[in-house]
């Protein structure tokens, strides 16, 4: 004969309290710690699980978080995604992930459809309109950015990475190996590419050395726009000792163009990339890079959705250190090739 499934009667009975207090206890309320131990203990004793359905239908929402990047095949992206995975697999949460691809409009569609889910809370790395995450944010539980912030958003609280910071130690570096024609290869304007090119920009002005705003050359989100803008500036600019690339894709495309013309890394140019993806290790030298962790800022922004909500909001986005991993693909200037 097939064992009747438990009820929260039963749990209620075999802890000695009422069923609202069981309710609670599985809902997230405000019970004794004594009591919700109580209570768990039954739970576990009689196999007891709740209805995630019935759960959800009482709290009006569906529970999980809603985690939107650009892409998920792209390797820092994917460590972010792991990082959220793993948070809230951590607070007994499930996660709806998706991928905008950069395309606003997309990620208007995404963020409608998970709030029509009724979703706890939404994560994402941001590609659209500060107006519909406004109206985003109103509508959900809460909203929280990740490695990207929009402008006119001051309310939505993020984690970044110190992109600032990480560029400032390479610049400080390549300078440091008397490199003074340093190119740099950043993103389409906008955060966080804006932010790092602008701290290019700081930092060569604090060390004094002239900004040639030839050297300083912009490019889409993609494989092909970046292997072009690489091509164009080392072709045009042959006198460049030093590449500082403000993405992982951005330095693949420069060590790509620098094998195609002929220059040797780093005896006629050093290269340095933002971003210490798996590859970078495995070139011929390994590229020195700014590591960030991604895992780390899916796991704080999971943290601050799920377990921090006095703090959203407050006291500006939460910045998590970078480091210089120094490897053999910058050199000290040495005299042109003749």
């Amino acid at each position: 004969m097939e064992r009747r499934a438990a009820t929260i009667k039963d749990v209620a009975g075999a802890a000695g309290v009422g069923i609202a207090t069981v309710s609670r206890v599985f809902s997230g309320g405000s019970v004794s710690a004594a009591t919700r131990e109580r209570v768990l203990a039954a739970a576990r004793e009689l196999d007891y699980r709740p209805s995630a359905l019935g759960r959800g239908l009482k709290l009006r929402r569906s529970g999980g978080i809603g985690l939107i990047v650009p892409d998920v095949t792209d390797p820092f992206r994917a460590e972010l995604v792991a990082g959220v995975l793993a948070c809230a697999r951590s607070l007994g949460e499930h996660v709806i992930v998706d991928a905008a691809h950069g395309d606003p409009s997309r990620e208007a569609e995404i963020v409608e459809r998970l709030v029509e889910q009724r979703v706890d809370g939404v994560i994402a790395v941001p590609a659209g309109d500060a107006a519909d995450w406004r109206a985003a944010a109103r509508v959900c539980s809460s909203v929280v950015f990740a490695d990207r912030v929009l402008p006119g958003l001051p309310d939505v609280p993020a984690v970044l990475a110190d992109d600032a910071g990480g560029v400032r130690a390479l610049t400080e570096y390549l300078a440091g190996l008397g490199h003074r024609r340093i190119a740099f290869l950043g993103g389409a304007p906008g955060a966080p590419a804006g932010v790092r090119e602008r701290a290019f920009r700081a930092a060569l002005a604090q060390l004094g050395i002239p900004l040639e705003e030839d050297l300083v050359v912009a490019a889409r989100p993609s494989r092909d726009a970046a292997y072009a803008a690489a091509a164009g500036l080392l072709q045009r600019r042959s006198d460049v000792t030093a590449v500082l690339a403000a993405g992982h894709l951005l330095g693949e495309a420069a060590v790509l163009v620098a094998r195609e013309l002929d220059l040797r890394v780093p005896a006629d140019v050093s290269i340095a990339m933002m971003d210490d993806v798996a590859w970078a290790e495995l070139c011929d030298p390994p590229l020195t890079a700014v590591a960030r962790s991604g895992h780390d800022i899916g796991y704080r922004a999971c943290e601050l959705l799920l377990r921090e909500p006095a703090r959203r909001g407050r006291g500006g986005p939460v910045l998590l250190p970078t480091e210089l991993v120094v490897r053999g693909s910058c050199g000290p200037l040495r005299p042109p090739r003749r």
